[in-house]
């Protein structure tokens, strides 16, 4: 299929990992989602959400059930594979993202659990990284609510358990899990374990899930056993409704005996399959890491990092593993890829741990505080907010406070935030916003891809530069009311004053 550009026209959609790239027009661009939808710079290093859909500004949109390869270059799209659709229906961004999740990954008016969206969530990854122990998941929360965070969702991160597909409490870590989640719970937290479709080989696990049939098989018939970051691994058939039920029933043993909420669902991305792996209903690499996505369906506390075809769906979408840096890599990739994964159907999203989950940041002196908090104000206004490293172990006293206003900030948008939740899962539209998506026409908000909104009604702009004092933030038309009472009227630049405790937001205040 080749489509002409209509003038002006810009393009968003395919796989979040190039939501720096996005609105694809007046750059050359490619993509083939039929072979990996992870990072361009590598691309073998995980990946986030994606889908067989491109929406543009001018109304329009193509999708097809299975995965394609486009470009965009010399005011033309081009698409090779799948079965694609170009559909005219209307002449907004909005029009064609309403029309597409209508037709294609309609809302299922649901939402994953409100605690997902109420309190931060605390992943032990970066404090206890594959050590986590029963006194150090106790230790790293009861330090975060004595330094005033408020109860959260709890996520006991990798190697809880004792082995990759033998998801039992470690014993020698976790004496007591059922009196560890109780204390949880009386603090005001909920409980999440991670988890991946990956078996260890030479595992009890493992032979009885190949005898059994329920294991990814490669091109030759046999087990395929295949590199993750963690080693080398089976992959459960997530394709196997059998396979399925088994995961669910050893997971329900988790919930029902200890309490636990529910479950991180990590991995399953289109990397860890190859093109002719035999699941028993596909033998396509994308549907393979769709098929993983069904499990987190039947717990409201889930979260994902990878996915195809899930948008309008109750799951919960962190963005990928990001490094702690200013650059394209760290904190200026959170806004356009959060606005992806919303355009994609994604609408319950979450950026990265604050500061990145790269390991190795583990003493303030080797923290760059500034980052931290710039981190944290980004990360605050997406619907959902983790953080990993303890702020209060790793932050002098004015960075910690700079953190606390912003979660602050976020507890008194709350209400709102679950307004905005309610009406995603009933309408399938984003709630973190391109400023294209309500703004139609304006050919400068198009172009902006370091502000969003939030439900078309709140204008945020984070600082994103190393040692700003100002902020330039484009307001599009109507009245902008900041917090301290200034006003700016839109269609315009201006240049917000600001101090590291600034996180520059305006609510519309004209209609």
């Amino acid at each position: 299929m080749r489509v002409e550009l209509l003038p002006g026209e810009r393009w968003w959609g395919g796989a979040v990992a190039d939501g720096k790239a996005m609105p694809f027009g007046d750059r050359a661009h490619e993509r083939d989602l039929r072979v990996n939808v992870g990072f361009p710079d590598d691309p073998a290093d995980g990946s986030n959400q994606a889908a067989p859909l491109l929406i543009s500004s001018r109304g329009r949109s193509v999708w097809s059930e299975s995965a394609f390869a486009f470009a965009i270059d010399a005011g033309q799209l081009t698409v090779i594979g799948g079965e694609p659709i170009l559909v005219a229906a209307g002449s907004t961004l909005a029009d064609a993202f309403r029309a597409a999740s209508a037709a294609y990954f309609p809302p299922s008016g649901r939402a994953p659990a409100a605690e997902m969206f109420t309190g931060p969530q605390y992943n032990t990854w970066m404090e206890l990284p594959y050590t986590p122990t029963q006194q150090g998941v106790l230790d790293y929360v009861r330090g975060l609510l004595d330094a005033g965070f408020p109860p959260g969702v709890v996520m006991i991160d990798d190697r809880w358990s004792i082995d990759y597909g033998d998801w039992r409490f470690d014993p020698t870590a976790f004496a007591d899990p059922r009196g560890m989640v109780d204390q949880l719970h009386d603090w005001g937290c909920q409980v999440v374990l991670w988890l991946v479709p990956y078996i260890s080989p030479d595992s009890p696990n493992f032979r009885r899930l190949e005898a059994d049939g329920l294991l990814l098989r490669d091109a030759d018939g046999g087990t395929a056993i295949r590199r993750w970051w963690n080693g080398y691994s089976a992959i459960l058939d997530s394709s196997n409704p059998a396979a399925l039920r088994w995961l669910r029933t050893e997971l329900d043993v988790l919930v029902d005996t200890f309490g636990v909420d529910g479950f991180k669902f990590d991995g399953g991305d289109s990397r860890d399959y190859l093109d002719g792996d035999i699941g028993l209903h596909t033998t396509d690499i994308a549907e393979h890491s769709r098929a993983w996505g069904e499990i987190g369906l039947s717990y409201p506390f889930n979260e994902y990092r990878s996915g195809w075809k899930r948008g309008g769906q109750p799951l919960a979408q962190r963005l990928h593993d990001k490094p702690g840096t200013w650059d394209e890599s760290g904190l200026l990739s959170l806004i356009p890829e959060g606005i992806a994964q919303g355009l994609l159907g994604y609408s319950f999203n979450c950026a990265d741990m604050v500061g990145g989950g790269a390991l190795g940041l583990t003493e303030r002196s080797d923290l760059d505080q500034e980052l931290f908090v710039r981190y944290a104000q980004v990360a605050a206004l997406f619907p959902m907010m983790q953080f990993s490293l303890s702020p209060d172990r790793v932050l002098d006293t004015a960075a910690l406070d700079a953190v606390l206003d912003v979660v602050r900030l976020r507890q008194d948008l709350l209400p709102e935030m679950l307004d905005w939740v309610d009406d995603a899962a009933r309408t399938g539209e984003p709630i973190l916003r391109a400023l294209a998506y309500d703004f139609a026409g304006d050919t400068v908000a198009e172009q902006v891809t370091d502000q969003f909104t939030l439900g078309g009604g709140i204008l945020v702009a984070p600082v994103l530069e190393k040692g700003a004092t100002s902020r330039r933030v484009w307001f599009p038309a109507g009245r902008w009311s900041a917090p301290d009472g200034t006003v700016h009227e839109g269609a315009a630049w201006a240049e917000v004053p600001v101090t590291l405790s600034t996180l520059p937001w305006f609510r519309r205040t004209d209609g």
